[in-house]
């Protein structure tokens, strides 16, 4: 069993080829010892004024297991240990027959991960997703909206093959731990993605690279006896005697709706098919609330964040576009502290409406980082619970504030903006406006587009991460809103053991939009779950 050299630290001008003789003193042998060693995980250590990389690196001894035995016997640090298997244990298949083909509605992260996994072991799904196919949702995207203005509700940057996760920023660190998670980046690498993401601590992928391996991802699960229908959406629910019995579909392609007989349907429809969730709930599918996020995005010069982080060391060839993480504590109240959410460096601001009429603020960067502009969300959480909303009024609560920012800017797509400075003193921004929202920005009264909460939050961090980090609060950071994407206000209650809607029989949420996830690998982690569990339950088709 190799083992795991854990907390190596090299300066920035130093190769990674000095990792075995640092790794071999930290043993206590000799460097020609060691036969093979590999980077396990890869960081960037700023807190001390002094950056440099930490590395965990896998290690192999010359004479094989005897050796390493040896070797083990005589150290007594925990920053040296035997690297355990990171495999998850085989699937079990369960004996129940199989209605039908098992169908996977969404082909976000959720969806895509669970019918990939389904068709890795022969039990053929059906994929239907809303949108379209990457290439021509590119075109609708990149021409129709954003240069002609004409936003199509069934393919867009939510909605489409790849899901909201297309078009984000790649980010692939999750605090969940779960041993699924190696898999998704192993799956991820196998389909395109660069290597460095099975190492790096905090991995990226981007939005410039995230199509191309969406697509190799379906044509591989294709491959294997999986089927993906474009421009399909799912219009009704038939439950009869609290089992799914049948859904109703509409064919975007052909213009007409069908019945279709299902079996067990991981619903996987992404945090903003509210149409969806609305029309769930007519049919007596249990949903709930739970409390989610909303805030603004802000918007720096990368320069500038590079300075924070990085001191006399920014700009380094090595380092790259520098990210931060920030909870304003000084800024809680009875809804918790304000914090940052999906940082991107290097990165644009991105709309993510699912509707006409509609302004909300995403953030994404390409793979190189290479924007001169940082953004992030700046958010707090509320409990619609806490403000006696249901679940269908939070949605409700939700998309009003995007359609007050929609007409705070004349309709026309651009996102309202105000200067940070000006914001704190209660005044209009005036000048040239550059911001990297792709449809452009106007200057406006950011209060308008927002909870009371959310602005009495940003009054009283801003001033304390000005100190802390200067210009932060200044004349060239930029406050877009809102952001109301973050995560979903409701959640659908499932069993913990079957993973079925509570009162669905054979329906079995997943991902973010069933509230059950936050980012691409905590949704393609719940997505194989359900997979996995279906299989367990039913008898592999022959």
């Amino acid at each position: 069993m190799p083992i795991i050299v854990r907390n190596l630290t090299l300066p920035l001008d130093e190769s990674e080829e000095a990792l075995p003789s640092i790794a071999a003193k930290r043993m206590r042998i000799e460097p020609k010892n060691i036969r093979h060693w590999a980077v396990v995980k890869r960081a960037i250590d700023a807190r001390r004024g002094q950056v440099e990389f930490v590395y965990q690196i896998e290690v192999a001894l010359e004479g094989g297991g005897d050796a390493e035995r040896k070797c083990m016997r005589k150290l007594r640090k925990q920053d040296v240990a035997w690297l355990e298997s990171a495999k998850s244990p085989p699937i079990v298949y369960g004996n129940e027959s199989l209605p039908e083909r098992p169908v996977v509605i969404g082909f976000g992260p959720a969806g895509m991960f669970a019918a990939l996994r389904l068709a890795e072991h022969g039990y053929r799904p059906i994929v239907l997703e809303r949108g379209r196919e990457v290439r021509r949702r590119h075109s609708d995207v990149m021409v129709s909206y954003y240069k002609d203005r004409q936003f199509d509700p069934t393919s867009n940057l939510l909605f489409g093959e790849g899901g909201a996760g297309t078009y984000s920023d790649g980010k692939l660190y999750t605090r969940r731990n779960d041993k699924l998670c190696t898999t998704v980046l192993e799956k991820l690498f196998q389909f395109g993605a660069d290597p460095d993401i099975l190492v790096n601590t905090r991995p990226h992928i981007g939005s410039d690279k995230l199509p191309t391996i969406c697509t190799q991802l379906r044509k591989g699960m294709e491959s294997l006896g999986g089927e993906i229908r474009f421009e399909q959406q799912v219009t009704d629910f038939i439950v009869n005697d609290k089992a799914l019995a049948s859904i109703d579909v509409q064919d975007g392609q052909a213009n007409a709706s069908k019945k279709m007989r299902v079996g067990p349907v991981i619903l996987a429809i992404g945090h903003s098919a509210r149409d969806t969730i609305i029309m769930l709930s007519t049919r007596g599918v249990k949903i709930e609330t739970k409390p989610f996020q909303i805030g603004v995005r802000i918007e720096h010069p990368q320069a500038m964040v590079d300075q924070w982080q990085f001191g006399a060391a920014a700009g380094h060839q090595r380092l790259g576009a520098a990210e931060y993480h920030l909870v304003a504590k000084e800024a809680a109240s009875e809804h918790g502290d304000m914090f940052s959410f999906c940082m991107c460096p290097g990165g644009i601001i991105l709309p993510s409406n699912e509707a006409p009429g509609l302004i909300a603020t995403n953030g994404a960067s390409r793979a190189q980082r290479s924007s001169l502009f940082a953004n992030a969300g700046l958010v707090i959480t509320l409990d619609p619970a806490k403000m006696g909303l249901g679940p269908l009024e939070a949605l409700a609560y939700q998309r009003s504030w995007e359609e007050k920012a929609f007409k705070l800017t004349g309709s026309s797509y651009r996102v309202p903006v105000q200067r940070a400075a000006d914001f704190l003193d209660r005044r209009d921004s005036q000048g040239d406006l550059e911001t990297t929202f792709p449809l452009g920005g106007a200057w406006a009264d950011i209060r308008a587009t927002l909870p009371t909460a959310v602005s009495e939050a940003l009054e009283k961090a801003l001033p304390n991460l000005e100190k802390k980090m200067p210009g932060f609060a200044g004349s060239d950071s930029l406050i877009t809103a809102p952001e109301t994407r973050a995560s979903t206000p409701i959640r659908i209650p499932r069993d913990s053991q079957t993973r079925e809607a509570i009162e669905t029989a054979g329906l079995y949420p997943v991902g973010e939009g069933a509230g059950y996830a936050g980012g691409i690998i905590s949704a393609a982690v719940d997505g194989i779950r359900s997979a996995d569990q279906i299989m367990a339950r039913y008898a592999k088709p022959r």
